[in-house]
């Protein structure tokens, strides 16, 4: 007989009563849950803004820019589902309105249509449905998790959500609706209101979508009579209306949800078998995590976004799961890169175990990264650096070490006379701002170097986001001066990482690997540099 198609399930959380609400943890966490009794799940985020993907948009306004390996610029919730679910996701995984007028557009300029009007219904809608079973057929997973952007209400997300509609239409069995809506607890009356959530849901059923499950934001435990009122007016069954408490930590949120038993409901809801759940690893992670007893590093993350910790959150998550492995307590001191640069400043540095200098793009706070460089290595102070935290590491050793004291890079200073970051010869696009190397490529690893003591690898592989390189003309110069060059291209071509050996830990590199680190399993340069802070500490 025929080997029989697998029948595919498929989840839908929407958003409703105000934005913000963690849509994206509660599905990263939802993933979690389905994982762990044994399904193979796979998270995507429709987002209703025109761009093309948020690569342009500043991470003041949007947080930061995800990459994935294949080098996409994507939402910063797929970091949420990479860490959660452990995987590594594509851009098959982020889905924008711009992305799907840009493809209707350009099927109309071809002819596609056969020279019919092209309208948002059925043009725009289908090609919304288009994809999304695409990254599950990709991946072959059990179930497919679907993220709406925005808020109920929106009028940019009304054709995404009348795309679900008819996805669901069509494929009513194998489908779920969870609907993640806000409870506001009022002082002067000291109750609950659920008459936002009622108007959120009465939204989607006017559209024509009925939520089988609603998931309620609150500050504290959901009462039976709440749960009762919202299920009689939200026509869901009781039992579906499930809290989900402000957490101390968002990787509490599974385990809180599980409690809650919401991954019952939704298995229920799409004609699956409940199996005995494990949460070993996670349990351990989140424990080791939430140890007061573990003795407590300090570290200065010293960037240019700073006002929106949004802006690094794959950074910061990386550093708590270091500490976490390393059995530490962790405190992020958050420090602008601009304020640094102002004259005796240097204290806002004192105090601190660690150094970081995350990535970012112009000119703007770069001599305040190259302060903080300083101060790291003259002070013994264990540093990583990451993009232009490479960059103001290359920098700064030029001008101090290596006697280039004008030694910048050519995107700050196009005259400089030591242009020890530049624009590599067949990167003249790039000059225009054309040209990024993004996603994952391979590194070499020099053995006895403190790269290969965190890796223990001859080759690595790690995702870029940035326009400018390590410029070689300078290459024998710094290396003369002292300065280890302990990952390259396999051709050798690209400095890759930089360290220092006369340093308790001194390291920098032209990758992110902060999009790779994990819960269970965080990133080898992130775990060293903490274990290395912690050897000071203690």
């Amino acid at each position: 007989m025929p080997k029989q198609k697998k029948r595919r399930k498929y989840i839908f959380i929407t958003g409703g009563v105000v934005s913000s609400l963690g849509k994206g943890i509660v599905g990263a966490s939802l993933g979690v849950l389905l994982k762990s009794q044994g399904y193979s799940v796979v998270l995507q985020k429709f987002d209703p803004y025109l761009n093309l993907d948020p690569g342009t948009m500043s991470p003041l306004q949007h947080g930061e820019v995800f990459v994935t390996d294949d080098g996409c610029e994507t939402d910063l919730d797929l970091g949420h589902y990479e860490r959660f679910v452990d995987q590594d996701l594509s851009r098959l995984n982020n889905v924008t309105s711009g992305m799907i007028f840009w493809d209707v557009l350009t099927k109309e300029r071809r002819g596609d249509y056969l020279g019919n009007t092209v309208q948002i219904i059925p043009h725009v809608t289908n090609e919304i449905k288009k994809r999304i079973p695409l990254s599950g057929e990709k991946d072959n997973a059990d179930i497919v998790i679907t993220e709406i952007g925005g808020t109920v209400g929106d009028i940019e997300s009304l054709p995404f959500l009348e795309a679900v509609r008819q996805f669901e239409f069509e494929n009513r069995e194998d489908c779920c609706h969870i609907h993640l809506t806000l409870l506001p607890y009022l002082n002067t009356s000291g109750e609950v209101k659920t008459k936002p959530t009622q108007h959120s849901v009465k939204e989607l059923r006017e559209i024509g979508i009925h939520s089988d499950i609603i998931v309620c934001r609150t500050q504290s435990p959901l009462e039976k009579e709440v749960c009762q009122k919202i299920a009689l007016f939200c026509d869901v069954p009781e039992e579906n209306v499930i809290g989900c408490m402000d957490a101390e930590s968002i990787y509490a949120v599974p385990l809180a949800l599980q409690s809650e038993g919401f991954e019952k409901r939704v298995i229920s809801r799409l004609g699956l078998t409940s199996q005995k759940s494990n949460l070993k690893d996670w349990k351990t992670f989140l424990n080791r995590l939430n140890n007061k007893e573990y003795p407590l590093v300090k570290i200065a993350i010293v960037g240019k976004y700073v006002s929106l910790s949004d802006s690094y959150l794959s950074v910061a998550e990386a550093v708590r799961h270091a500490a976490a492995a390393n059995r530490c307590q962790v405190e992020i001191k958050w420090i602008e890169a601009e304020d640094l640069e102002k004259k005796g400043s240097e204290g806002r540095l004192r105090g601190v175990s660690g150094i970081l200098v995350p990535g970012g793009f112009g000119d703007r706070g770069v001599e305040g990264k190259i302060k903080a460089v300083k101060y790291a290595r003259e002070h013994k102070i264990p540093y990583l650096g990451l993009c232009l935290g490479m960059h103001s590491a290359v920098i700064e050793y030029a001008r101090r070490m290596a006697g280039l004291e004008d030694a910048m890079s050519t995107e700050f200073n196009k005259d400089t006379p030591y242009p020890v970051i530049d624009f590599l010869p067949d990167q003249e696009k790039a000059k225009k701002g054309g040209t990024m190397r993004l996603g994952s490529y391979p590194c070499l690893v020099k053995k006895g170097t403190k790269l290969y003591k965190a890796y223990k690898e001859k080759e690595i592989h790690e995702r870029h986001r940035h326009r400018l390189e390590f410029n070689n003309t300078y290459r024998e110069i710094l290396e003369k001066a002292g300065l280890v060059i302990s990952g390259t291209s396999p051709d050798e071509k690209l400095v890759e990482v930089v360290e220092i050996e006369d340093h308790p830990w001194f390291l920098a590199c032209q990758f992110h690997p902060e999009f790779k680190s994990r819960p269970c399993r965080p990133h080898p340069l992130f775990k060293d540099f903490v274990s290395a802070i912690k050897k000071i500490v203690t």
